[in-house]
């Protein structure tokens, strides 16, 4: 794949790139308005009085607000905040469910041990929390009667009434009719 240059800059750009906070020596601003190590604020001083300043406590310059006016700029361990984020992020991912909805397919005119397997595997996957779509897929002139698509989809959730409930009705689009279930509160 070939790419120029805009090209290149417009990709690279796309992706959510996190960005660093401007530290000590990156801070190009000539005032800033500082907040000292315990959160209280110092008032507005020249950034070369502010890096003395956190020199003084070991700790860093971080510019916190760029576009406050002046900028704001706290004293602080910003390898000790870094590992606080990213715990954070790590907590927060942890703490994410994700749904997925599992999809069985099955024909109009499906046989009684068909059946059997696929209503405990619809089963199995509703008890790990997760939506059950089952799509009957008519095939050739099985759409004429859709009727019996209909009574497949009835009997999927009265064998499973006692674990699901019917999220979406049985419903036609094209040339499948399908049916959402998810685990009961």
């Amino acid at each position: 794949m070939t790419c120029n240059k805009s090209q290149f800059f417009y990709v690279w750009r796309c992706f959510n790139i996190k960005q660093e906070l401007p530290i000590n020596g990156q801070i190009r601003e000539k005032q800033v308005q500082l907040i000292g190590v315990n959160g209280e604020k110092v008032g507005i001083l020249p950034t070369k009085e502010a890096l003395e300043m956190a020199e003084k406590e070991n700790l860093d310059l971080v510019l916190v607000a760029p576009n406050g006016n002046p900028p704001v700029c706290k004293i602080m361990n910003y390898g000790k905040y870094k590992f606080e984020q990213a715990k954070k992020e790590k907590e927060a991912k942890k703490k994410q469910k994700t749904l997925e909805i599992k999809e069985l397919r099955v024909t109009p005119n499906i046989e009684e041990h068909d059946f059997g397997f696929k209503s405990k595997n619809a089963r199995k996957f509703l008890e790990d929390g997760n939506k059950v779509k089952i799509t009957v897929r008519f095939r050739g002139r099985e759409v004429n009667n859709s009727r019996a698509g209909e009574v497949v989809l009835e009997k999927f959730i009265e064998a499973l009434e006692d674990i699901a409930i019917v999220e979406k009705k049985p419903k036609l689009e094209g040339r499948n009719m399908f049916t959402i279930l998810a685990k009961k509160a």
